[in-house]
């Protein structure tokens, strides 16, 4: 079970208890559902994650609003600051057009395209890039602003759906079949 895999690496409440660093936020990081590994806890840390992963921002800004989300809430910390990765280098530029079309969408919008980054940073030296990229971050504005909250709110409720119903169905399979050997066991057991 992935929940036994979790607990290796997860601390315990005690040193949790324990640790200067937590300890000088009282009870606020010592609630139990931030540490604990049950369903609501980990379905919530996932879409607190899922949410947090597309606040604009390198990945310390992204896990500082993971945790204060985690900790409001009161959800996985741990599960939630580590699924903000999946907003890494590799897959923002999908996740932003992803949200620069739904912005459209929502805005009822289809007369503006995507303006291409390589046009923008075209010809220009690395020092300029940024400004660059900050001026074609403007030419795409509101369409983009709309459909990002909207998108992290789509991610973040399908993350907790998944997680909340793939749990459930872990948890029925696994009943099932303990009650078929319990079934099988005492069908062997029975005197013929």
């Amino acid at each position: 079970m992935p929940r036994k895999l979790f607990r290796k690496f997860l601390p315990s409440h005690e040193s949790i208890r324990e640790n200067r660093y937590v300890a000088c936020f009282g009870p606020r990081l010592q609630h139990h559902n931030l540490w604990h590994l049950h369903r609501r806890s980990v379905a919530g840390g996932v879409a607190v994650g899922m949410f947090a992963g597309l606040v604009p921002g390198s990945n310390p800004v992204q896990f500082l609003v993971a945790s204060l989300l985690a900790i409001g809430f009161r959800v996985n910390l741990p599960i939630a600051v580590a699924v903000t990765l999946y907003s890494n280098p590799l897959t923002v530029l999908p996740l932003y057009y992803a949200a620069f079309k739904l912005g459209q969408l929502a805005l009822l919008r289809s007369d503006a395209e995507l303006p291409s980054i390589a046009l923008a940073l075209e010809g220009k030296g690395f020092s300029q890039w940024i400004p660059a990229a900050f001026d074609w971050l403007a030419g795409i504005g509101y369409p983009l602003l709309v459909g990002l909250p909207l998108l992290a709110l789509i991610l973040a409720l399908a993350g907790y759906l998944l997680v909340d119903w793939g749990w459930r169905l872990h948890v029925t399979m696994a009943w099932r079949r303990r009650h078929v050997r319990r079934e099988l066991k005492r069908a062997q057991q029975a005197p013929r």
